[in-house]
């Protein structure tokens, strides 16, 4: 899958949501990328994100950790409603966290592949 987008931001995104993974599953979790029908989604084996704390997890200055800022997935929201794509929060095939971005415009040389 190919899109249109700030690399630099995009970057950032995939950067907090792989620390985000290590602070809550430790340096032996596994992180997936993988293509989605209208974008793209990060999951872990971690364990997971409580159904409860899930529309809150990307609320500026909210964390679950003692050591959080609570700023990352805030940051990572920030950054998909600047591109304009959905953000939600999900389980992964592995119990672990799944943040799904949709709403992504693949790239005009992607469509139909």
């Amino acid at each position: 899958m190919e899109f249109e987008a700030d690399s630099g931001r995009v970057r950032q995104l995939l950067e907090n949501l792989f620390a985000n993974a290590v602070t809550h599953a430790g340096t032996d979790v596994t992180v997936t990328v993988g293509t989605l029908t209208n974008g793209f989604f990060v999951s872990d084996d971690g364990p997971g994100i409580d159904p409860v704390e899930r529309d809150q997890i990307f609320t500026d200055g909210y964390t679950s950790t003692r050591s959080g800022t609570g700023f990352g997935l805030s940051i990572v929201k920030q950054i998909a409603d600047a591109h304009d794509w959905d953000a939600t929060i999900a389980e992964s095939p592995s119990d672990g966290a799944q943040i799904e971005f949709t709403s992504v415009s693949v790239a005009s040389s992607q469509m139909g592949n």
